[in-house]
């Protein structure tokens, strides 16, 4: 097949993913009821169905369906950070997991879920992780350069798990802090998932997720330059400081959206941009289509895994994710060739 054919494959396998994804839990619901709970409720004009039962249909329409698509936009925005991040700094291994950011934003998210729940609104809990994302990222770079300002990518990494470390200690001591404020809730929100996801929710990071990929797709061959060096780069026509500043506003912006509505989850933006990369190459323009798509249904079937594997009891998707993700790693660091 060829590669520009792949994102339409993997477009096509998305729907009936999505679709086939909901039928999966506790109570299993055929497929073909799903899509006519679906079918009805987008078109009530259609004859009612007499088949499908009130509970079915508000497992559907009301738990599940918000739930997977949170989860495809969640594995869709995280996959396209961790490519451009890594095209941004030449490094293979960067992801917003690695470098900070997700940890960043559970220290907002968190800050507010445990001490100002009430007054933060719908609003505050995105805001404040956006800013805790962009305040990891800027002192990530910040304390990763070096005396003669250059930035390895080796001393990114290193900063950035350092960083990461440090932010996760304070979240931490937050709930400990509060333990009699919701520090159970916070403490699996922070492992990551779905279970929270209603339509009231989706809103806020669905428009920034997808007005974000849709920025980065239009901006991929200016951020490409950036791989070249910045020498190169500026010989081009790029400002790679005010380039580099927009990325990191727009990719914190999308992380904080995404871990303020289902908290922390690793290794989806580095793993799959590695095998979308593989597959397509290197440029973000063919890499980011492939590695959003590939993070939609990688994450959708992940959390079909959290919830079913020990049904009625769920697991955090962000532990299943550290298994899978560490797993690559490993395996990463065992075929250096590979990078």
């Amino acid at each position: 097949m060829s590669r520009s054919r792949l994102p339409l494959l993997l477009a096509v396998l998305l729907v009936p993913s999505l679709v086939a994804a909901v039928g999966f839990g506790a109570a299993p619901i055929p497929v073909a009821k799903v899509w006519a709970v679906i079918a009805h409720e987008l078109w009530p004009a259609l004859p009612p169905l007499p088949d499908a039962s009130r509970a079915e249909r508000n497992i559907v329409w009301e738990l599940r369906l918000p739930r997977v698509l949170l989860g495809a936009l969640a594995g869709a925005g995280l996959a396209a950070v961790g490519a451009v991040l890594q095209v941004v700094t030449r490094n293979p291994l960067a992801d917003p997991y690695l470098f900070g950011v997700s940890a960043g934003a559970s220290v907002g998210a968190v800050t507010v879920l445990l001490y100002a729940g009430a007054v933060a609104g719908s609003v505050g809990l995105p805001a404040a992780a956006f800013l805790g994302a962009l305040t990891a990222m800027l002192a990530v770079f910040a304390a990763a350069r070096g005396r003669d300002g250059t930035v390895s990518s080796e001393r990114l990494v290193l900063t950035g798990v350092a960083v990461a470390f440090i932010l996760h200690a304070v979240t931490n001591a937050l709930i400990v802090a509060a333990m009699d404020r919701g520090a159970d809730a916070a403490l699996f929100w922070m492992m990551g998932g779905f279970g929270t996801a209603r339509w009231s929710i989706l809103p806020i990071p669905a428009g920034l997720t997808l007005a974000g990929l849709l920025w980065l797709w239009l901006r991929a061959d200016t951020v490409n330059t950036l791989a070249l060096g910045d020498d190169a780069a500026r010989s081009l026509g790029t400002d790679p400081g005010r380039l580099r500043l927009e990325l990191f506003a727009v990719t914190a912006l999308m992380t904080g959206a995404l871990v303020s509505a289902c908290g922390g989850i690793g290794f989806v933006g580095l793993a799959v941009p590695h095998i979308a990369r593989m597959l397509v190459g290197g440029s973000l323009r063919a890499l980011l289509p492939v590695a959003a798509l590939g993070g939609a249904l990688l994450l959708l079937w992940v959390d079909v895994v959290a919830r079913t594997a020990f049904a009625p009891r769920e697991i955090p998707v962000g532990v299943v994710t550290a298994l899978v993700g560490g797993a690559f790693f490993l395996w990463l660091m065992r075929h250096k060739s590979a990078l």
